[in-house]
């Protein structure tokens, strides 16, 4: 749920346009453009990965793809850092399978991100996003918010030093929902907000909808009905994704208003 967005000028064209489907919720058209590149080359075959990945957790669908692609990003890593960065995501997919109650997949999910530490040297670039994903298994997998809140952090300072702006956008979301969880509001507030003010920037509109709903949380009315409604808007925009944020913005049947 997290990498770098690619926004800058001299960006290349292949990457620019990766990064402008994926942002509105295209994975699978965002994957077909690394398709050829993806066969041979272990960056992207590890790009192409993280977008099915990501696919997975907001949609719940395109997991025997994301598999297929995870098994040759595995197969062409050559050395550590990239075996490392490898790992990393197949424990991202196996949290993503745990969490949305596909397949209990918790056990694979902690031993790959292990695995990812032991291979990724501490000031690995691929080092912040795996202390992000270490502390999505301690928040929401084994309920140690202290130990997840620690992850945040490193994650926090690593994307601050290597200027990674979409996982900033992940690392003040999560913090602020610990600090939200233990009533500290004002702290919350802030956190939630910078997530959002990323989001928009970045252009990442397929996290936009979350950032606002997160950020409702710790604002009163009519703010916090504000917030709702814009984030319902881009949902609907978008289809229906992320599936998850469904019970919160999806209008009530008839049937459910009648009852009420």
């Amino acid at each position: 749920m997290s990498g770098s967005g690619t926004t800058a000028d001299d960006d290349p064209p292949l990457q620019t346009a990766v990064w402008r489907l994926r942002s509105r919720a295209c994975w699978t058209d965002a994957a077909a453009l690394l398709e050829h590149h993806a066969a041979t080359d272990a960056a992207a075959a590890l790009q192409r990965t993280s977008l099915l990945t990501e696919q997975c957790l907001y949609t719940s669908t395109g997991w025997t793809e994301a598999e297929d692609a995870l098994r040759t990003a595995e197969a062409l890593a050559r050395d550590d850092t990239e075996r490392g960065a490898a790992a990393c995501e197949r424990g991202y997919l196996a949290y993503a399978s745990t969490l949305l109650g596909v397949r209990d997949r918790a056990d694979e999910a902690s031993v790959a991100l292990s695995r990812a530490a032991a291979l990724l040297a501490p000031g690995a670039a691929g080092r912040p996003l795996l202390d992000f994903r270490r502390g999505l298994i301690a928040q929401n997998i084994s309920d140690a918010p202290q130990s997840a809140r620690a992850a945040y952090r490193r994650a926090h300072a690593g994307a601050t030093a290597q200027g990674d702006e979409l996982l900033l956008s992940f690392t003040w979301r999560h913090l602020a929902s610990l600090a939200l969880r233990e009533g500290e509001l004002a702290e919350a507030r802030h956190g939630f907000a910078e997530s959002l003010r990323i989001r928009e920037e970045l252009g990442y509109l397929v996290g936009t909808a979350p950032a606002l709903l997160s950020l409702a949380d710790a604002e009163t009315e009519p703010e916090a009905g504000r917030l709702r409604a814009e984030a319902g808007r881009l949902f609907r925009l978008l289809g229906g994704v992320p599936t998850w944020l469904a019970p919160r913005l999806e209008p009530p049947t008839p049937e459910t208003v009648e009852a009420n």
